[in-house]
Protein backbone atom coordinates (compact mmCIF):
# COMPACT_ATOMS: atom_id res chain seq x y z
CA UNK A 1 0.00 0.00 0.00
CA UNK A 2 1.21 3.40 -0.88
CA UNK A 3 2.66 5.36 1.96
CA UNK A 4 0.37 8.22 1.04
CA UNK A 5 -2.85 6.06 1.62
CA UNK A 6 -1.52 4.83 5.29
CA UNK A 7 -1.06 8.51 6.21
CA UNK A 8 -4.88 9.21 5.14
CA UNK A 9 -5.95 6.44 7.36
CA UNK A 10 -7.98 7.92 10.45
CA UNK A 11 -6.31 7.55 13.83
CA UNK A 12 -8.21 6.02 16.43
CA UNK A 13 -7.81 5.72 20.31
CA UNK A 14 -7.94 2.36 21.81
CA UNK A 15 -10.95 2.73 23.80
CA UNK A 16 -12.65 4.64 20.11
CA UNK A 17 -11.30 1.02 18.84
CA UNK A 18 -12.73 -0.92 21.39
CA UNK A 19 -16.73 0.37 21.13
CA UNK A 20 -16.94 0.31 16.90
CA UNK A 21 -15.39 -3.59 17.64
CA UNK A 22 -18.56 -3.97 20.80
CA UNK A 23 -21.52 -1.73 18.11
CA UNK A 24 -20.20 -4.25 15.34
CA UNK A 25 -20.56 -7.42 17.66
CA UNK A 26 -23.55 -6.44 18.64
CA UNK A 27 -25.76 -5.57 15.91
CA UNK A 28 -24.12 -8.46 13.95
CA UNK A 29 -24.93 -11.12 16.91
CA UNK A 30 -28.08 -8.93 18.56
CA UNK A 31 -29.71 -12.80 19.82
CA UNK A 32 -28.08 -15.96 19.61
CA UNK A 33 -28.22 -19.94 21.38
CA UNK A 34 -25.36 -21.25 21.95
CA UNK A 35 -24.73 -25.00 23.05
CA UNK A 36 -21.98 -25.93 25.08
CA UNK A 37 -20.68 -27.60 28.67
CA UNK A 38 -20.42 -25.03 31.34
CA UNK A 39 -17.01 -25.00 33.09
CA UNK A 40 -15.33 -22.43 35.08
CA UNK A 41 -18.54 -21.60 37.23
CA UNK A 42 -18.15 -18.91 39.55
CA UNK A 43 -20.57 -17.23 41.58
CA UNK A 44 -19.40 -13.72 42.40
CA UNK A 45 -20.64 -11.91 45.81
CA UNK A 46 -22.19 -9.45 43.23
CA UNK A 47 -24.47 -11.52 42.48
CA UNK A 48 -23.28 -11.90 38.52
CA UNK A 49 -22.77 -15.51 37.57
CA UNK A 50 -19.36 -15.88 35.15
CA UNK A 51 -18.16 -18.89 33.51
CA UNK A 52 -17.18 -20.30 30.15
CA UNK A 53 -19.15 -22.60 27.17
CA UNK A 54 -17.03 -25.17 25.54
CA UNK A 55 -16.63 -27.85 22.97
CA UNK A 56 -14.16 -30.04 22.44
CA UNK A 57 -12.36 -27.23 20.39
CA UNK A 58 -13.35 -23.46 21.38
CA UNK A 59 -14.41 -21.69 24.44
CA UNK A 60 -16.57 -18.56 24.89
CA UNK A 61 -16.80 -16.67 28.18
CA UNK A 62 -20.33 -15.79 29.40
CA UNK A 63 -21.73 -13.88 32.72
CA UNK A 64 -25.11 -13.76 33.74
CA UNK A 65 -26.59 -10.62 35.40
CA UNK A 66 -27.64 -10.77 39.43
CA UNK A 67 -30.93 -9.80 38.16
CA UNK A 68 -31.56 -12.18 35.42
CA UNK A 69 -29.37 -15.17 36.98
CA UNK A 70 -32.62 -15.40 40.45
CA UNK A 71 -34.84 -15.95 37.55
CA UNK A 72 -33.25 -18.72 35.64
CA UNK A 73 -35.22 -22.49 35.61
CA UNK A 74 -32.41 -23.84 35.23
CA UNK A 75 -29.35 -23.45 37.76
CA UNK A 76 -25.65 -23.00 36.06
CA UNK A 77 -23.57 -26.42 37.36
CA UNK A 78 -20.02 -27.29 36.35
CA UNK A 79 -20.04 -29.98 33.78
CA UNK A 80 -23.94 -29.20 32.77
CA UNK A 81 -24.48 -29.24 29.33
CA UNK A 82 -26.84 -26.06 28.28
CA UNK A 83 -28.35 -23.90 25.51
CA UNK A 84 -27.49 -19.93 26.60
CA UNK A 85 -29.75 -17.78 24.80
CA UNK A 86 -28.31 -14.02 25.05
CA UNK A 87 -26.67 -11.68 23.14
CA UNK A 88 -23.37 -11.31 21.80
CA UNK A 89 -20.74 -8.59 23.28
CA UNK A 90 -17.27 -7.60 23.91
CA UNK A 91 -15.36 -6.84 27.14
CA UNK A 92 -13.23 -4.03 26.50
CA UNK A 93 -11.08 -3.97 29.86
CA UNK A 94 -9.38 -7.25 28.22
CA UNK A 95 -9.89 -7.72 24.97
CA UNK A 96 -12.46 -10.37 24.51
CA UNK A 97 -15.85 -11.16 23.13
CA UNK A 98 -18.50 -12.63 25.50
CA UNK A 99 -22.00 -13.59 25.52
CA UNK A 100 -24.89 -11.91 27.48
CA UNK A 101 -26.71 -14.79 29.04
CA UNK A 102 -30.49 -14.30 29.25
CA UNK A 103 -32.04 -17.68 29.66
CA UNK A 104 -30.12 -21.15 30.23
CA UNK A 105 -31.70 -24.14 29.15
CA UNK A 106 -31.11 -28.21 29.14
CA UNK A 107 -29.33 -29.31 26.53
CA UNK A 108 -32.19 -32.63 25.96
CA UNK A 109 -33.78 -34.60 28.03
CA UNK A 110 -30.70 -36.74 28.39
CA UNK A 111 -28.60 -33.59 30.62
CA UNK A 112 -31.61 -33.09 32.47
CA UNK A 113 -31.46 -36.65 33.88
CA UNK A 114 -27.96 -36.91 34.08
CA UNK A 115 -28.31 -33.33 36.36
CA UNK A 116 -31.10 -35.10 38.62
CA UNK A 117 -29.53 -38.16 38.88
CA UNK A 118 -26.13 -36.22 39.77
CA UNK A 119 -28.19 -33.96 42.55
CA UNK A 120 -30.04 -37.51 44.10
CA UNK A 121 -26.53 -39.35 44.83
CA UNK A 122 -25.13 -35.93 46.03
CA UNK A 123 -28.38 -35.75 48.35
CA UNK A 124 -28.48 -39.29 49.13
CA UNK A 125 -25.10 -39.46 50.10
CA UNK A 126 -25.66 -36.78 52.76
CA UNK A 127 -28.48 -38.90 54.48
CA UNK A 128 -31.44 -37.35 53.09
CA UNK A 129 -33.22 -40.23 51.75
CA UNK A 130 -32.26 -42.68 54.95
CA UNK A 131 -34.95 -44.64 55.47
CA UNK A 132 -34.27 -44.44 59.37
CA UNK A 133 -35.05 -40.71 58.81
CA UNK A 134 -38.62 -41.57 57.89
CA UNK A 135 -41.43 -40.76 60.30
CA UNK A 136 -44.61 -42.89 61.25
CA UNK A 137 -47.42 -40.88 59.74
CA UNK A 138 -50.43 -40.21 62.37
CA UNK A 139 -53.14 -43.04 62.47
CA UNK A 140 -56.14 -40.03 62.73
CA UNK A 141 -54.70 -36.75 62.15
CA UNK A 142 -57.03 -33.41 63.42
CA UNK A 143 -55.50 -30.79 61.04
CA UNK A 144 -53.56 -31.85 57.83
CA UNK A 145 -51.54 -29.21 55.85
CA UNK A 146 -51.61 -29.11 51.87
CA UNK A 147 -49.13 -27.51 49.96
CA UNK A 148 -50.62 -27.27 46.45
CA UNK A 149 -52.20 -24.69 43.88
CA UNK A 150 -55.48 -23.42 45.39
CA UNK A 151 -56.59 -23.18 41.38
CA UNK A 152 -56.08 -26.11 40.49
CA UNK A 153 -57.97 -29.41 40.66
CA UNK A 154 -55.92 -31.39 43.23
CA UNK A 155 -57.09 -29.74 46.30
CA UNK A 156 -60.49 -30.49 45.46
CA UNK A 157 -59.77 -34.14 44.43
CA UNK A 158 -57.88 -33.60 48.05
CA UNK A 159 -60.84 -32.33 49.65
CA UNK A 160 -63.62 -34.90 48.06
CA UNK A 161 -62.05 -37.70 49.45
CA UNK A 162 -60.93 -36.87 53.02
CA UNK A 163 -64.61 -35.76 53.18
CA UNK A 164 -65.85 -39.09 51.57
CA UNK A 165 -63.29 -41.23 54.03
CA UNK A 166 -62.40 -39.29 57.33
CA UNK A 167 -63.61 -35.40 57.41
CA UNK A 168 -61.03 -33.68 58.83
CA UNK A 169 -59.73 -29.83 59.33
CA UNK A 170 -57.37 -28.76 56.29
CA UNK A 171 -54.96 -25.86 56.16
CA UNK A 172 -54.22 -24.81 52.54
CA UNK A 173 -51.22 -23.04 51.83
CA UNK A 174 -51.29 -21.80 48.16
CA UNK A 175 -48.33 -22.16 46.49
CA UNK A 176 -46.97 -22.16 42.60
CA UNK A 177 -46.19 -25.72 41.82
CA UNK A 178 -44.20 -24.42 38.08
CA UNK A 179 -42.26 -21.58 36.92
CA UNK A 180 -39.39 -19.66 38.43
CA UNK A 181 -40.95 -18.67 42.14
CA UNK A 182 -42.70 -22.24 42.65
CA UNK A 183 -39.32 -23.98 44.26
CA UNK A 184 -39.27 -20.91 46.61
CA UNK A 185 -42.48 -21.09 47.90
CA UNK A 186 -42.75 -25.02 48.34
CA UNK A 187 -39.56 -24.87 50.73
CA UNK A 188 -41.34 -21.88 52.57
CA UNK A 189 -44.30 -23.20 52.90
CA UNK A 190 -42.92 -26.40 54.34
CA UNK A 191 -40.73 -24.39 56.85
CA UNK A 192 -44.13 -22.07 57.63
CA UNK A 193 -46.09 -25.10 58.79
CA UNK A 194 -43.41 -26.51 60.58
CA UNK A 195 -43.10 -22.96 62.18
CA UNK A 196 -46.74 -23.09 63.52
CA UNK A 197 -46.61 -22.43 67.47
CA UNK A 198 -51.00 -23.42 67.72
CA UNK A 199 -51.95 -19.94 69.31
CA UNK A 200 -53.39 -18.40 66.06
CA UNK A 201 -53.71 -21.17 63.72
CA UNK A 202 -53.30 -25.11 64.48
CA UNK A 203 -50.06 -26.75 63.81
CA UNK A 204 -50.63 -29.33 60.97
CA UNK A 205 -50.01 -33.31 62.46
CA UNK A 206 -49.34 -34.14 58.24
CA UNK A 207 -48.23 -32.14 55.10
CA UNK A 208 -49.37 -32.98 51.56
CA UNK A 209 -47.04 -31.41 49.22
CA UNK A 210 -49.45 -32.03 45.95
CA UNK A 211 -49.51 -31.45 42.27
CA UNK A 212 -50.74 -32.58 39.39
CA UNK A 213 -49.41 -34.17 36.64
CA UNK A 214 -46.83 -32.88 33.78
CA UNK A 215 -43.85 -32.67 31.89
CA UNK A 216 -40.06 -33.46 33.15
CA UNK A 217 -39.63 -29.36 32.75
CA UNK A 218 -42.98 -29.00 34.98
CA UNK A 219 -42.26 -30.93 37.71
CA UNK A 220 -38.51 -29.02 38.10
CA UNK A 221 -39.84 -27.15 41.27
CA UNK A 222 -39.94 -30.09 42.96
CA UNK A 223 -36.66 -31.70 42.14
CA UNK A 224 -34.81 -28.29 43.35
CA UNK A 225 -32.47 -28.72 46.16
CA UNK A 226 -34.08 -26.08 48.73
CA UNK A 227 -37.62 -28.09 48.20
CA UNK A 228 -36.30 -31.68 49.11
CA UNK A 229 -33.86 -30.43 52.02
CA UNK A 230 -36.92 -28.49 53.57
CA UNK A 231 -39.24 -32.06 53.21
CA UNK A 232 -36.05 -33.87 54.94
CA UNK A 233 -36.15 -31.33 57.51
CA UNK A 234 -39.72 -31.33 58.21
CA UNK A 235 -40.13 -32.07 62.12
CA UNK A 236 -43.94 -33.12 60.68
CA UNK A 237 -44.97 -36.41 58.95
CA UNK A 238 -44.65 -35.48 55.25
CA UNK A 239 -46.55 -36.93 52.29
CA UNK A 240 -45.62 -36.28 48.53
CA UNK A 241 -48.43 -36.56 45.94
CA UNK A 242 -45.99 -34.91 42.89
CA UNK A 243 -47.71 -36.00 39.36
CA UNK A 244 -48.66 -39.27 38.54
CA UNK A 245 -47.95 -43.10 39.41
CA UNK A 246 -45.18 -43.32 36.90
CA UNK A 247 -43.76 -39.60 37.44
CA UNK A 248 -40.90 -40.12 40.23
CA UNK A 249 -39.10 -36.34 41.83
CA UNK A 250 -36.58 -35.85 44.43
CA UNK A 251 -38.81 -34.63 47.04
CA UNK A 252 -40.24 -38.26 46.66
CA UNK A 253 -37.23 -39.61 48.25
CA UNK A 254 -37.45 -37.07 51.31
CA UNK A 255 -41.04 -37.20 51.80
CA UNK A 256 -41.79 -40.08 54.48
CA UNK A 257 -44.69 -41.60 52.52
CA UNK A 258 -44.42 -41.20 48.61
CA UNK A 259 -48.12 -41.40 47.20
CA UNK A 260 -48.94 -42.17 43.89
CA UNK A 261 -51.53 -39.27 42.99
CA UNK A 262 -53.06 -36.71 45.16
CA UNK A 263 -55.87 -38.49 45.84
CA UNK A 264 -54.19 -41.62 46.79
CA UNK A 265 -52.48 -39.39 49.73
CA UNK A 266 -55.73 -38.27 51.04
CA UNK A 267 -56.41 -42.15 51.16
CA UNK A 268 -53.29 -42.25 52.93
CA UNK A 269 -53.93 -39.62 55.68
CA UNK A 270 -56.95 -40.82 56.80
CA UNK A 271 -58.73 -44.26 57.77
CA UNK A 272 -61.97 -44.54 56.69
CA UNK A 273 -65.12 -43.51 58.92
CA UNK A 274 -67.48 -46.23 58.15
CA UNK A 275 -64.51 -49.11 58.07
CA UNK A 276 -63.49 -47.36 61.57
CA UNK A 277 -67.09 -47.44 62.78
CA UNK A 278 -67.71 -51.28 61.63
CA UNK A 279 -64.37 -52.51 63.24
CA UNK A 280 -65.36 -50.74 66.42
CA UNK A 281 -68.55 -52.01 66.21
CA UNK A 282 -66.95 -55.40 65.82
CA UNK A 283 -64.77 -55.27 68.69
CA UNK A 284 -67.50 -54.24 70.90
CA UNK A 285 -69.71 -57.47 70.06
CA UNK A 286 -65.94 -59.66 70.22
CA UNK A 287 -65.78 -57.99 73.86
CA UNK A 288 -68.81 -58.44 74.99
CA UNK A 289 -68.52 -62.09 73.86
CA UNK A 290 -65.62 -62.64 75.82
CA UNK A 291 -66.88 -60.98 79.21
CA UNK A 292 -69.88 -63.46 79.03
CA UNK A 293 -67.87 -66.74 77.69
CA UNK A 294 -65.06 -65.50 80.66
CA UNK A 295 -68.18 -65.33 83.29
CA UNK A 296 -69.71 -68.42 82.48
CA UNK A 297 -66.01 -70.29 82.71
CA UNK A 298 -65.77 -68.67 85.97
CA UNK A 299 -68.89 -69.51 87.18
CA UNK A 300 -68.79 -73.38 86.41
CA UNK A 301 -64.99 -73.41 87.83
CA UNK A 302 -67.09 -72.39 91.46
CA UNK A 303 -69.21 -74.35 90.77
CA UNK A 304 -66.95 -77.32 90.86
CA UNK A 305 -64.93 -75.71 93.94
CA UNK A 306 -67.94 -75.62 95.75
CA UNK A 307 -68.76 -79.33 95.39
CA UNK A 308 -64.90 -80.43 96.50
CA UNK A 309 -65.01 -78.33 99.77
CA UNK A 310 -66.11 -79.86 102.82
CA UNK A 311 -69.48 -78.53 104.96
CA UNK A 312 -69.36 -76.02 107.19
CA UNK A 313 -70.49 -77.72 110.21
CA UNK A 314 -67.71 -80.18 109.52
CA UNK A 315 -65.14 -77.69 109.23
CA UNK A 316 -66.04 -75.72 112.69
CA UNK A 317 -66.82 -79.15 114.79
CA UNK A 318 -63.85 -79.35 115.82
CA UNK A 319 -62.62 -75.99 116.60
CA UNK A 320 -65.79 -76.11 118.56
CA UNK A 321 -65.46 -78.91 120.45
CA UNK A 322 -61.50 -77.67 121.70
CA UNK A 323 -63.65 -74.33 122.44
CA UNK A 324 -66.22 -76.59 124.99
CA UNK A 325 -62.99 -78.38 126.48
CA UNK A 326 -61.21 -75.63 127.49
CA UNK A 327 -64.40 -73.67 128.88
CA UNK A 328 -64.69 -76.35 131.02
CA UNK A 329 -61.08 -76.46 132.14
CA UNK A 330 -61.15 -72.55 132.01
CA UNK A 331 -63.26 -72.61 135.72
CA UNK A 332 -61.36 -75.31 137.46
CA UNK A 333 -57.74 -74.01 136.75
CA UNK A 334 -59.25 -70.21 138.03
CA UNK A 335 -60.72 -71.91 141.21
CA UNK A 336 -57.33 -73.72 141.60
CA UNK A 337 -55.00 -70.55 141.10
CA UNK A 338 -57.10 -68.64 143.54
CA UNK A 339 -56.86 -71.05 146.13
CA UNK A 340 -52.80 -71.02 145.18
CA UNK A 341 -52.35 -67.59 145.81
CA UNK A 342 -54.33 -67.32 149.19
CA UNK A 343 -52.22 -69.82 150.32
CA UNK A 344 -49.10 -67.26 149.41
CA UNK A 345 -51.25 -65.06 151.22
CA UNK A 346 -51.31 -66.33 154.53
CA UNK A 347 -47.76 -67.47 154.56
CA UNK A 348 -46.76 -64.09 153.44
CA UNK A 349 -48.93 -62.39 156.30
CA UNK A 350 -48.00 -64.73 159.09
CA UNK A 351 -44.39 -63.24 158.82
CA UNK A 352 -45.63 -59.66 159.16
CA UNK A 353 -45.94 -59.34 163.22
CA UNK A 354 -45.90 -56.31 164.94
CA UNK A 355 -43.23 -57.46 167.03
CA UNK A 356 -40.74 -58.31 164.32
CA UNK A 357 -41.27 -54.85 162.55
CA UNK A 358 -40.86 -52.95 165.93
CA UNK A 359 -37.45 -54.83 165.98
CA UNK A 360 -36.52 -53.97 162.64
CA UNK A 361 -36.92 -50.47 163.29
CA UNK A 362 -35.08 -50.25 166.23
CA UNK A 363 -32.37 -51.94 164.89
CA UNK A 364 -31.99 -50.25 162.03
CA UNK A 365 -32.52 -47.07 163.69
CA UNK A 366 -29.41 -47.83 165.92
CA UNK A 367 -27.58 -48.12 162.83
CA UNK A 368 -28.56 -44.94 161.27
CA UNK A 369 -27.77 -42.97 164.83
CA UNK A 370 -24.15 -44.46 164.39
CA UNK A 371 -23.66 -43.49 161.11
CA UNK A 372 -24.83 -39.95 161.51
CA UNK A 373 -22.37 -39.76 165.00
CA UNK A 374 -19.34 -40.82 162.55
CA UNK A 375 -20.54 -38.36 159.68
CA UNK A 376 -20.00 -35.34 162.17
CA UNK A 377 -16.61 -36.75 163.45
CA UNK A 378 -15.42 -36.74 159.55
CA UNK A 379 -16.50 -33.28 158.95
CA UNK A 380 -15.07 -32.19 162.16
CA UNK A 381 -11.69 -33.64 161.05
CA UNK A 382 -11.46 -32.79 157.51
CA UNK A 383 -12.50 -29.51 158.25
CA UNK A 384 -9.45 -28.73 160.69
CA UNK A 385 -7.15 -30.02 158.03
CA UNK A 386 -8.72 -27.73 155.20
CA UNK A 387 -7.97 -24.79 157.77
CA UNK A 388 -4.58 -25.50 158.72
CA UNK A 389 -3.82 -25.79 154.99
CA UNK A 390 -5.37 -22.23 154.36
CA UNK A 391 -3.86 -21.12 157.54
CA UNK A 392 -0.39 -21.58 155.90
CA UNK A 393 -0.70 -20.61 152.74
CA UNK A 394 -1.93 -17.52 153.61
CA UNK A 395 1.00 -17.06 155.81
CA UNK A 396 3.16 -18.15 152.58
CA UNK A 397 1.55 -15.25 150.24
CA UNK A 398 2.11 -12.88 152.77
CA UNK A 399 5.71 -13.75 152.76
CA UNK A 400 6.01 -13.23 148.76
CA UNK A 401 3.62 -10.01 149.31
CA UNK A 402 5.82 -7.36 147.55
CA UNK A 403 3.85 -5.10 150.10
CA UNK A 404 5.94 -6.26 152.91
CA UNK A 405 9.60 -5.32 150.66
CA UNK A 406 7.89 -1.57 150.46
CA UNK A 407 7.42 -1.41 154.48
CA UNK A 408 11.45 -1.92 154.11
CA UNK A 409 12.47 1.07 152.35
CA UNK A 410 11.54 0.13 149.00
CA UNK A 411 9.22 2.04 145.99
CA UNK A 412 7.48 0.57 143.04
CA UNK A 413 8.03 2.58 140.27
CA UNK A 414 5.53 2.84 136.83
CA UNK A 415 5.67 5.19 133.87
CA UNK A 416 2.82 7.32 132.68
CA UNK A 417 1.35 3.88 130.83
CA UNK A 418 0.79 2.17 134.18
CA UNK A 419 3.49 -0.23 133.10
CA UNK A 420 6.19 -0.99 135.30
CA UNK A 421 9.93 -0.13 134.99
CA UNK A 422 12.24 -2.63 136.06
CA UNK A 423 15.68 -0.93 134.35
CA UNK A 424 17.22 2.46 134.61
CA UNK A 425 17.25 2.51 130.60
CA UNK A 426 13.58 1.85 130.17
CA UNK A 427 13.39 5.46 131.52
CA UNK A 428 13.35 8.28 129.04
CA UNK A 429 14.60 11.85 130.96
CA UNK A 430 11.57 14.14 131.40
CA UNK A 431 9.72 11.02 131.65
CA UNK A 432 6.83 11.51 134.62
CA UNK A 433 6.67 8.51 137.13
CA UNK A 434 4.73 7.27 139.44
CA UNK A 435 6.06 5.91 142.33
CA UNK A 436 4.68 3.27 145.55
CA UNK A 437 5.47 3.36 149.02
CA UNK A 438 4.17 1.32 151.63
CA UNK A 439 1.77 4.37 152.99
CA UNK A 440 0.88 5.76 149.21
CA UNK A 441 1.99 6.78 145.59
CA UNK A 442 4.18 9.97 145.03
CA UNK A 443 4.75 11.65 141.79
CA UNK A 444 8.28 11.80 140.05
CA UNK A 445 9.87 13.07 137.13
CA UNK A 446 13.12 11.51 135.44
CA UNK A 447 16.76 13.41 135.12
CA UNK A 448 18.25 15.19 132.05
CA UNK A 449 21.46 13.75 132.92
CA UNK A 450 23.48 11.12 131.44
CA UNK A 451 24.01 8.98 134.02
CA UNK A 452 22.14 5.94 134.40
CA UNK A 453 21.63 4.82 138.04
CA UNK A 454 23.04 1.39 138.85
CA UNK A 455 21.23 -1.48 138.84
CA UNK A 456 20.53 -2.17 142.59
CA UNK A 457 21.65 -5.78 144.36
CA UNK A 458 19.04 -8.43 143.73
CA UNK A 459 17.56 -10.05 147.33
CA UNK A 460 16.45 -13.04 148.07
CA UNK A 461 12.71 -13.19 147.66
CA UNK A 462 12.56 -9.72 146.09
CA UNK A 463 11.95 -9.04 143.03
CA UNK A 464 15.02 -6.03 142.77
CA UNK A 465 14.75 -5.13 139.03
CA UNK A 466 11.58 -3.06 140.05
CA UNK A 467 12.19 -1.01 143.45
CA UNK A 468 14.43 1.41 144.41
Amino acid sequence: MPETAISNLPELTVTELSNALKRAVEDQFGLVRVRGEISGLKFHSSGHVYFDLKDDKSVLNAVIWRGVAARLKVKPEAGLEVICTGKLSTYGGSSRYQIIVEQVELAGLGALMAMLEARRKKLAAEGLFDASRKKKLPFLPEVIGVITSPTGAVIRDIMHRLQARFPRRVLLWPVAVQGERAAAEIAAAIAGFNAFDGKRLPRPDLIIVARGGGSVEDLMAFNDEAVVRAAAASAIALISAVGHETDTTLIDFAADVRAPTPTAAAELAVPVRAELLAQTLDFERRALRCFAKSMDDRRRHLAQLVRVLPRAESLFAGPRQRLDLAGDKLAHALRRNSQIHRVRFSKAAAQLRDRMLRDRMLVCGERVAALVKRAERAQRVRLAQKRRHFDAAARELELISYRKVLERGFALVRGEDGGVRRRADSIQPGETLRLTFADGDAAAVAGEGDARPKTPKKKRGVDQGSLF
